[in-house]
């Protein structure tokens, strides 16, 4: 399993959230079982207030997998994925 940090960001206009039917849809996917259902599992998730942005820990065998269940954020705005690493595994490299 790997860790994956996601970053999503769509324009103001194009906010998912306001739209009940989007925002919704949006929530329930981003849900435990839904999230486990793609075989991730998300660790954290916050929204950078007023920035229509969000940013995921996620926890995925593998990047592909990450891409697919973030494919309905990439219909409304961009969506970037990064492999990342856990503090304490880079510490114990001595570098990052």
């Amino acid at each position: 399993m790997g860790l994956f940090v996601v970053r999503h960001q769509h324009d103001a206009a194009r906010c998912p959230a306001g739209s009940p039917e989007m925002g919704s849809m949006l929530l329930r996917h981003l849900a435990a079982p839904s999230a486990a259902a793609h075989g991730i599992t998300i660790h954290g998730e916050a929204v950078v207030d007023g920035a229509h942005t969000l940013y995921l820990i996620l926890e995925a065998p593998g990047k592909e997998n990450v891409d697919r269940f973030m494919q309905p954020f990439g219909q409304v705005g961009t969506v970037e994925v990064w492999p990342a690493s856990r503090c304490e595994a880079v510490v114990s490299r001595g570098r990052c």
